[in-house]
């Protein structure tokens, strides 16, 4: 009893509840979108052969996997996270020469034709600590422009490999990252630069790259009009307005079109079109085939997903149709519905008040990790639990955004929910490992 008094001491066990809640909620979803009439629930849940009971041994492992984190000292953590990393990209590395092709990624490691590895799933749980170790280090200074190169570098070269891999979903996650940058001092500038290339990004797509030009070239001249008295005693201001000028007509002429034309697939740069609303015509037969090859419905088009998973959120109504009472997600017509669209299940289910519901233990979940984070006295725990609020932060808003057409379709899981034995491993042992700092969260690690 002492020793069970010990070990659980100091533990969030808000955190700690929210997560199993999650998980359940996770388990009863992929049950409610896979349960077949007739079948006995107990033994379907012990037999290993579907998808509910196969979530729910993964959801038994995590635990298991989670107890022996608790148990591990928290230096640990802080002693192997660069080996962790290394041992990551060579995972990574190790994909090209013996990856498997499985729909349109090129990311995953099959073994046998039971078990599948993505290792840049568990890259991102070694990139977190990676990450924290760096800017914990005793002679980094974050403030220095050459550290925050180093960190940048450290974060970003992952998600090249998942691009080179076809990973592009995954590879984004990655960018989560410089919010733990900008709260250990990386200048507010950084992601306002990054929101404005997006936002130029699909200015370019949107309107006729003669007529966005001419709107730069306007919006160039109204600022050196107004900052006319400035530029006047300072020079060099008219020089960096007009630098800033050519930069954007440049990506917006050769940047995005180089992009969407060499970088990314069509079937990728049609789900870009198709969630801005814009039509998008392939250029060739090449182009043409891609599309089809990766459409989920040939008959329907690429979007037909989202159409679906939009018509079955909305058929929830105010308080739902009931658990095994979807008529969309029960019979299928939702493509990926135990996936990437597993919350429309819980939008038909349980409706515009359950889904509410839903939403905010999420929001409870990424709250309370911020609040672990501001009370970390070691650098690296503060930096570790920003992270794992960060990544989690990502995949919540995208998955949701992506289900109801808000977003594009990139193969983002919503954590602890959507059906996956090693997404639900990564998240676990990410909020474990988390939990394990906190416990130690009076100690100064490194």
């Amino acid at each position: 009893m002492r020793r069970n008094s010990e070990t659980s001491k100091g533990i969030d066990s808000l955190l700690l509840w929210l997560y199993i809640l999650l998980c359940l909620v996770g388990i009863i979803s992929i049950f409610a979108t896979t349960y077949s009439e007739g079948d006995d629930i107990t033994r379907s849940f012990l037999s290993f052969k579907t998808d509910y009971s196969k979530q729910a041994f993964f959801f038994l492992a995590s635990i298991i996997i989670g107890t022996a984190i608790i148990l591990t000292d928290s230096k640990f953590f802080t002693a192997t996270a660069n080996l962790w990393y290394v041992f990551g990209i060579i995972l990574l590395l190790l994909v090209f020469p013996f990856h498997s092709n499985i729909k349109g990624t090129e990311s995953i490691i099959r073994f046998g034709n039971s078990f599948q590895l993505q290792p840049i799933q568990l890259c991102i749980v070694f990139t977190n600590l990676a990450l924290a170790k760096y800017i914990s280090r005793a002679e980094t200074n974050f403030s220095n422009t050459k550290s925050q190169m180093i960190a940048a570098v450290l974060v970003l070269t992952p998600a090249v490999l998942a691009i080179m891999q076809k990973e592009t979903g995954l590879a984004l996650v990655y960018f989560s990252f410089f919010l733990v940058m900008f709260r250990e001092g990386l200048p507010g500038f950084v992601l306002v630069i990054g929101f404005s290339l997006a936002v130029l990004v699909v200015a370019t797509l949107l309107i006729d790259r003669t007529i966005l030009a001419g709107i730069l070239t306007g919006i160039a001249i109204l600022v050196i009009y107004l900052l006319r008295r400035q530029i006047k005693r300072h020079r060099s201001l008219l020089y960096m307005v007009m630098g800033v000028w050519l930069v954007c007509v440049v990506i917006q002429f050769f940047a995005v079109p180089l992009i969407f034309d060499k970088a990314l697939k069509p079937y990728q740069v049609k789900r870009i079109y198709d969630t801005i609303g814009k039509e998008y015509i392939p250029k060739d037969e090449a182009a043409r085939a891609d599309i089809e090859k990766n459409t989920v419905s040939k008959k329907t088009g690429d979007n037909y997903n989202v159409r679906q998973s939009k018509i079955a959120i909305g058929s929830g109504g105010l308080t739902g149709k009931g658990l095994l009472k979807g008529t969309q997600t029960r019979y299928a017509f939702v493509p990926e519905q135990r996936t990437d669209f597993i919350f429309c299940t819980i939008g038909e289910g349980f409706g515009f008040v359950g889904s509410v519901i839903f939403i905010l233990l999420y929001l409870s979940l990424l709250m309370r990790i911020v609040t672990i984070a501001e009370r970390q006295r070691s650098v690296f725990s503060r930096c570790y639990a920003y992270g794992v609020a960060s990544v989690l932060f990502f995949h919540i808003a995208i998955n949701l955004c992506m289900t109801i057409g808000l977003a594009p379709v990139i193969g983002i899981p919503l954590p602890f929910v959507s059906y996956g034995g090693l997404s639900l491993v990564t998240f676990s042992a990410m909020i474990f490992i988390l939990l394990r700092l906190d416990k130690d969260r009076q100690m100064v690690l490194r």
